[in-house]
């Protein structure tokens, strides 16, 4: 057996440059785990993924697998023969489906005992013979939405395939796939390159296409344009903002990159930044410039695909397709400036929200009131967040976010301050979307805070109330999302606020009848089971979430607090006993078929020392905890009442709490009890996963 590189190439049409780099990612996985899964050993692994190709390189592929020594048991011994010592049909079925003779089989110990078996050596299977099958399960697996079909073939992907390569060494014959055969010819750039490029061996295939102007590997053609970038601005004396997604995209749009830099007449940095911003992302894939204060420079850095012998022609061209883009921009603010958001809210009347919840205004009056309640109830302004929930969904009637959707907020918070808004009204329209995503940033003041909060409590009972929470990957309204921003803003913002009365609150806002009963409360489940998530990505285990939940607490702060605490107890040696004992005590009293509240611990019934050690212990440890808890302070609490342990340990040990004397069985009863209510002051922590 030998080791040989093996190369898979698909070339294709143009492929999506947004989804480039899942694809070229995928693809790799895909034939690597089918690898994996028929035992062929392999070594280093390179990928590669430009606009006309997804690819992956091999080292070190075994030509074929291992031998396997494998047994194949069959019927117990003890069946095997009938009285008459003859083969059982069991014994003869076995054998025949081996294609070996019953005699031929052998006598197997295993633990449930003797059974007729064969053992025997499996060739392990040979690399060229499965490669068709990895490529073709590879191909169905990679994550493409819609696949379309060329020509007159009925083969699907999601690019018309041009070629394919599946070479293995020097062998390229592995039939065909999406109706092409395998080979070993690639191709170079579209235009510095042409006709097809002969590989006589899997290795040779980076170099080869370098040579043809096509920096195959997605890293380094995208640490190529970062740097170029880079090196583009420090010319004009300007930093580059790289957006990560733009790089990733600009990555999949070109195979030979080359950076250029171009510019645009200053009068355009009168118009709101973001809007040029938007315009040269968005439309045209461009990097913008910044200068040491972070002011927007009026020039832009663009990827071309193509060595050009006059790039300033290609500047120029640039120059010229982003003018009316920047130009329509600012006459879009220039025209929208001449009517205030005010007159603007009145025309939200005609667009509809949800058909069941009404319009865009009504959805404005809900919030205005919520918001409000919300800024009260946090020591915001409530006259500034109610006229910022008014004036909050004004602009998606301007003609600037119809032409820019990611202008939201941001443009009705530069009207607002042209007409003559409170700056911190204007502020919280541009922070109502705040965060947007995952780490994004907060809203910033209190104020942005309470319509934040409003904007989207309002839509959480409105659309659950109607019946249409989120199912599977469904979730049109965001929902998901929504619920982890609010989250976020109490948490991180340290509002001390109750999810359930500002969903209760929300819910009042709508038309009595309109939502379904028990709205409320579906969503509150459905809002703090958001938590799950949250602290799965802190790796904080599910069941210290659990422990906290157990409680029913509807303040995500306190919930946030809580769950760190019994997170960081969960670390402490003395945790799993003292989880492991919750559990044995939640058992005793939950099995007892009547009420278990015998009122305080009588010392005069305490006969064993293990019981008077634990209650002495308790109830010293509890005062400590109960100062700690009075403050908030659940992290030292349960630090302290980890010291019960060994009494703990030592009660169950020696103590018979079931004994025959009633009133002793009750005093026992009621001392465990008293053990469990003290730490559910904090959490559940019987929850805890036991034998860490």
């Amino acid at each position: 057996m030998s080791n040989e590189t093996l190369l898979i190439e698909l070339g294709t049409e143009e492929l999506p440059p947004k989804a480039l780099k899942s694809l070229g990612l995928a693809f790799r996985d895909g034939i690597t785990a089918g690898l994996e899964q028929r035992e062929l050993g392999f070594g280093e692994v390179s990928w590669f993924a430009s606009p006309r190709r997804l690819a992956v390189q091999i080292a070190q592929v075994q030509t074929q697998g291992e031998d396997k020594d494998i047994e194949v048991l069959g019927p117990p011994i003890d069946r095997a023969r009938d009285s008459e010592g003859n083969w059982t049909p069991a014994a003869s079925g076995f054998a025949k489906k081996q294609g070996v003779a019953a005699q031929d089989l052998q006598e197997i110990e295993t633990p449930k005992g003797t059974r007729l078996g064969l053992k025997k050596t499996e060739a392990g299977l040979h690399t060229s013979d499965c490669l068709n099958d990895i490529i073709v399960e590879t191909i169905a697996g990679l994550p493409i939405p819609k696949r379309m079909r060329w020509g007159a073939s009925r083969v699907e992907f999601v690019r018309p395939v041009q070629w394919l390569i599946a070479m293995l060494g020097e062998k390229f014959d592995h039939g065909k796939i999406l109706g092409i055969p395998t080979g070993n010819t690639t191709r170079g750039h579209r235009f510095h390159s042409s006709g097809d490029i002969l590989l006589e061996k899997a290795d040779d295939y980076e170099e080869a296409l370098a040579n043809a102007h096509v920096v195959a590997n997605f890293d380094k053609r995208q640490a190529m344009i970062r740097e170029q970038v880079e090196t583009e601005a420090s010319a004009v004396n300007a930093t580059a903002v790289i957006d990560p997604d733009l790089l990733d995209e600009v990555t999949g749009l070109v195979e030979w990159p080359v950076a250029l830099t171009g510019s645009f007449e200053e009068r355009f940095l009168e118009v709101p930044a973001e809007a040029l911003i938007s315009s040269m992302k968005e439309h045209q894939k461009y990097f913008h410039l910044v200068d040491a204060n972070g002011e927007l420079k009026p020039n832009f850095i663009t990827l071309a695909n193509i060595e050009s012998k006059d790039p300033v022609q290609v500047i120029a061209g640039n120059e010229r397709v982003i003018r009316p883009r920047l130009a329509d921009a600012a006459f879009f603010f220039e025209t929208d400036k001449k009517t205030p958001l005010a007159k603007r809210a009145a025309k939200l009347e005609t667009v509809i929200f949800q058909q069941k919840l009404g319009t865009l205004a009504d959805k404005a009056r809900r919030v205005q009131k919520l918001a409000g309640s919300l800024a009260r109830m946090i020591g915001a302004d409530a006259d500034k967040a109610e006229r910022s929930a008014l004036l909050a969904k004004a602009d998606l009637v301007t003609d600037m976010v119809q032409e820019f959707s990611d202008m939201q907020g941001v443009a009705g918070s530069y009207y607002a301050l042209h007409d003559g808004e409170d700056a911190e009204v204007a502020a919280a329209i541009a922070q109502q979307y705040w965060p947007k995503f995952a780490g994004d940033r907060l809203p910033e003041s209190n104020t942005a805070c309470a319509l934040g909060l409003a904007d989207r409590l309002d839509t959480l009972v409105g659309i659950f109330g109607i019946g249409q929470p989120p199912t599977g990957s469904k979730d049109p309204f965001a929902l998901r999302r929504a619920s982890l921003a609010v989250l976020r803003i109490i948490v991180e913002k340290k509002l001390d606020l109750d999810l359930r009365d500002c969903l209760e609150l929300a819910t009042q806002q709508y038309p009595q009848d309109l939502l379904a009963e028990g709205t409320t409360d579906q969503v509150f489940d459905y809002m703090i089971e958001r938590f799950r998530a949250w602290y799965e990505e802190e790796d904080i285990p599910v069941e210290v979430f659990r422990a906290v939940s157990a409680r029913r607490i509807s303040q995500p702060l306190d919930i946030q607090q809580r769950v760190l605490a019994v997170n960081a107890f969960s670390q402490l040696p003395e945790a799993s006993a003292l989880a492991a004992a919750n559990k044995r005590v939640s058992n005793i009293l939950g099995k007892l078929s009547h009420d278990h509240s015998f009122g305080e611990v009588r010392v005069n019934l305490l006969q064993e020392a293990a019981e008077k050690e634990l209650t002495e212990n308790l109830s010293a440890l509890s005062a400590i905890a109960s100062g700690h808890l009075e403050k908030g302070e659940y992290s030292a609490a349960l630090a302290s009442l980890a010291g019960l342990r060994a009494p703990v340990d030592r009660f169950f040990d020696e103590v018979m709490v079931n004994a025959e004397d009633e009133a002793l069985r009750n005093n026992r009863l009621n001392l465990l009890k008293a053990l469990r209510d003290q730490f559910l002051e904090v959490a559940d922590i019987s929850q805890l996963v036991v034998g860490k």
